[in-house]
């Protein structure tokens, strides 16, 4: 009898461990299926529009083609549009890196379901995709060196924060939030990848310009996004020593301040009165106890007064907003800049202005619009309530003042400022890089504030302030986590492993090490 012993191979193949589910993935699948649910099962869920919508839309080749669609402004959910079969006549109203994603909507729509009728949630499918892979990058490089139950417990922490559908309601919209939600994660990611020497460098700074260029054309209020981006990015010239990579990554900056400064200077006249209007009548003279004198500190005449509070969307208006005497006596007399300069010069003003925005810096779904079809029977602008734990308590909770924001920044500056220290003292300039984006970071979110109050005042502010609470999520994410990995305090200089210490026993030295 010919024994037949089972030979083991020695060749690396698939094994159950190598088969576990990452926390990566983990998470990302959560939010998937979430969304799924929330998004494309009846009944759905997405938001309503605030009369926004066809600012996007009719450059795009769509239009509203339900007879009553006006009556469901802020209350109902709309899923379906028209396509356009003949020539669109309509020009674009604004230049915006939206129209990309609603083109690749509209051209998968027309391949596998209608050339005549647009269903939005192609569009939210193409925003889920990319949400999913960018929420899968941040835990990555969050977790990167974390061990396998503290990365589950924050890749639950992440589905519990990101897969709120008080963000991904945002998807079943027109609204600019969605496509600045997906990609100010990706930049946020990418660049603490690129911290961790985790994937390839070149690679994740092609998604981190990529991201950034986007983010930036996104809305023309994220102009100053690209700037502030661009002038930190500048110190990921040195992570690298190859000359190739430094030229690549001072381009790269050099595009995102492009596409900031191009952005500002993009913007339709027609906003800029829309928005100069708000930045008095719902700013300076809302806050002002004697608004006849604040104007006289414009050289405006102080019969204008009767516009405080005033929206330029009042059905019945004081004045005719669209007027050349307003044209000419009004909005050609002061800017963003004279308005900085007057609340300068007025902190009493500028500090209750600033407590008004923080009362709406945590609301990341406006109460203002509705998140469900007519035909779903609900109440007119009905919230829906799936899933949206985080966002409730959020709102709820968080402190209104903005002296608190102030606070935060400082204190969590303050906690990774050791390790940065640290990393210049050491020339480690990889390591700088976790302070860099945490800064980046705070600073876009509170560029969405400032730009918010000074060139809007307090109209439609929830919406506006979307870049600040996502900033806010990313940041107090990113804290929690490290808390939660126990690495809070240093990266020790993370390269690569040492040539005396093998790969594995590096990675089990540096086991529970998160940022």
């Amino acid at each position: 009898m010919i024994d037949n012993p089972v030979k083991t191979s020695t060749r690396p193949g698939i094994t159950l461990a190598s088969l576990r589910i990452t926390p990566a993935f983990a998470a990302a699948f959560g939010v998937l299926l979430v969304t799924v649910i929330a998004l494309f099962t009846a009944p759905y869920v997405g938001m309503a529009d605030n009369g926004d919508f066809f600012r996007i839309i009719y450059s795009n080749g769509l239009y509203f083609n339900l007879p009553d669609y006006d009556s469901q402004y802020f209350g109902y959910f709309i899923k379906q549009f028209g396509i356009y079969q003949y020539y669109n006549e309509n020009s674009s109203m604004l230049v915006s890196s939206q129209s990309l994603f609603i083109k690749l909507a509209l051209f998968v729509n027309k391949l596998v379901f209608s050339k005549e009728v647009f269903d939005i949630r192609f569009q939210a499918a193409i925003y889920t995709l990319l949400y999913v892979a960018a929420v899968y990058l941040l835990i990555e490089a969050v977790t990167f060196k974390m061990s396998r139950k503290r990365g589950m417990i924050v890749a639950a922490l992440a589905v519990f924060i990101f897969g709120d559908t008080g963000y991904t309601a945002y998807f079943n919209s027109f609204f600019g939030e969605s496509l600045v939600m997906v990609t100010m994660i990706l930049v946020f990611a990418s660049w603490l990848l690129l911290y961790r020497k985790r994937y390839n460098d070149y690679a994740m700074l092609a998604v981190l310009l990529v991201s950034t260029l986007i983010l930036t054309t996104s809305k023309q209020q994220n102009a100053p996004v690209g700037m502030v981006i661009s002038l930190l990015s500048i110190s990921l010239v040195w992570i690298r020593r190859d000359k190739l990579f430094r030229w690549v990554t001072l381009l790269s900056a050099a595009l995102m301040m492009f596409a900031g400064i191009a952005t500002y200077l993009n913007i339709s006249k027609e906003f800029v009165n829309i928005n100069q209007y708000h930045a008095m009548t719902r700013g300076v003279l809302m806050e002002s106890e004697n608004p006849e004198t604040a104007l006289q500190s414009f050289g405006i005449n102080e019969q204008y007064a009767i516009l405080k509070e005033n929206t330029y969307y009042d059905q019945y208006g004081t004045v005719d907003v669209k007027s050349d005497l307003l044209e000419k006596d009004f909005y050609s007399q002061y800017g963003f800049v004279s308005i900085l300069k007057y609340y300068v010069t007025h902190p009493d003003q500028l500090g209750s202005i600033l407590d008004t925005a923080a009362e709406s810096a945590y609301t990341i779904k406006p109460a203002a619009m509705g998140n469900y079809e007519k035909s779903a029977g609900k109440e007119f602008r009905a919230q829906s309530h799936f899933f949206n734990v985080y966002s409730t308590l959020k709102e709820k909770l968080a402190p209104r003042t903005f002296a608190f924001i102030l606070l935060w920044m400082a204190v969590i500056t303050g906690v990774y400022m050791p390790s940065f220290v640290s990393a210049v003292r050491a020339r480690d300039y990889r390591g700088m890089q976790r302070l860099f984006v945490i800064l980046a970071t705070m600073l876009v979110g509170l560029s969405g504030i400032v730009v918010s109050i000074i060139g809007a005042g307090d109209a439609d502010i929830a919406k506006h302030e979307f870049l600040f609470t996502l900033a806010f999520d990313l940041i107090t994410f990113q804290v929690i986590s490290s808390v939660i990995g126990r690495g809070i305090s240093s990266r020790k200089s993370m390269p690569a492993a040492p040539p005396s210490v093998p790969a594995p026993e590096y990675a089990a030295l540096n086991n529970g090490v998160s940022i």
